[in-house]
Parts: structure tokens; C-alpha cells; sequence
């Protein structure tokens, strides 16, 4: 059964999620890929509070429409190229959710634990889609320093569907399935 899951996302809603549970993310996120992790990593100051927030790796394709930016595609990105920063944006910026694609590894599956967090999947190749659910920009920031890709985007979302893959407990279906390959691949390649 999908969840709704609304903003701000706070530690006894993240702490009720499982692994594998689906749910309809609503309310503000961020988005944020590699300079925007890597400027928070090395302690720049953030112009939004982080606090019980979303970070989504994103970088929307964006359009100026009648003076405002109106989204077209937010398609997630690959999440492990955020892997040297997470646990301690996570740690030092009390953030609740993570959504990309790929999953994490194990620094910031413990600092899920940890900290109170999950890492949620979001559908790869399906950027136009999941736009749908992007009902409004309400800011940006670091446009010129990092470009639009970039950029740090502020949006309301409803509804943005996703799956729970690693959850606030320690469990991480990537763990499971990098398992489950690596024993199918060795049967495999064992026969004759």
C-alpha cells in the first residue's frame, strides 16, 4: 500500500517507513547534484534550512514561462556520485529524505540509520512524468555559480511517487539485490 508521505518530513513519519514500501512524496524539496553536495560537504552556507527536507538528485530541464521557471523534466539522477558527501549533509543538515536513483552505499545507509533518513527511489527514464508532479518553482539558487543543471531548485511537489529503499532502520534493498547478483553471477559463471 502507497503512503503519503507530506512535508516537512519529520523523524517519527521517516522512522514509520519500511524498506520496499511505496509512497506519494508531497510538499518542498530541493534538488541538488554534485556541486551543490559538494559546496554543503565543505560547509558552505545553504540559503535554504535543510531541516526535515528532501533532496532530490535532479537536475530539471527547465523553461522560463510568462517570468517564471516552469519544469519539463526532473528525471532523478544518479545518487552514489553523492556518496562522499551524504552522511554528513545528512548529519549536520538533519535531512529526512533522499530521492535519486541507483541507491547509496554503506556511509550513508548508517547515517540513515543513524540520523533518521531513507533514501527513496524514484523512476529513472521518466523525467517527463515525474514533472507532473512539480506544481510550482518557488526559488533558485546558485544558478549563475553552478548553472541551471546545477542549481539548487526550491519545488512543491504532490504526489511524487517512489519507493523506500533504504529506510531509517538499517534495511537497504540495494544491499539485498548486490547480494542476490553477486550469488546469481557466480552460479553463473561456475557452469560449463
Amino acid at each position: 500500500m502507497r503512503r503519503n508521505l507530506d512535508y516537512p518530513f519529520t523523524p517519527a513519519k521517516i522512522r514509520e517507513l519500511k524498506a520496499g514500501q511505496t509512497v506519494n512524496l508531497s510538499g518542498r524539496i530541493v534538488t541538488g547534484r554534485d556541486q551543490v553536495h559538494k559546496f554543503l560537504f565543505d560547509g558552505g552556507k545553504c540559503p535554504v534550512d535543510l531541516t526535515n527536507g528532501a533532496i532530490y538528485h535532479s537536475g530539471p530541464a527547465m523553461i522560463r514561462k510568462e517570468g517564471a521557471w516552469a519544469v519539463r523534466a526532473a528525471g532523478p539522477t544518479t545518487s552514489m556520485r553523492q556518496e562522499p558527501y551524504m552522511a554528513r549533509i545528512i548529519e549536520e543538515r538533519r535531512v529526512r529524505a533522499i530521492i535519486g536513483k541507483g541507491g547509496m552505499g554503506e556511509a550513508t545507509r548508517q547515517a540513515c540509520a543513524k540520523h533518521g533518513c531513507v533514501y527513496l527511489q524514484a523512476v529513472g527514464g521518466a523525467g517527463v512524468l515525474l514533472a507532473d508532479a512539480v506544481k510550482q518553482v518557488t526559488g533558485v539558487h546558485f544558478i549563475k555559480e553552478f548553472g541551471e543543471t546545477e542549481a539548487m531548485w526550491e519545488l512543491t511537489v504532490k504526489g511524487l511517487k517512489a519507493v523506500v529503499t533504504m529506510d531509517a532502520h538499517g534495511r537497504s534493498i540495494h544491499k539485498k539485490v548486490k547480494l542476490s547478483s553477486k550469488r546469481a553471477l557466480t552460479r553463473m559463471l561456475r557452469q560449463p
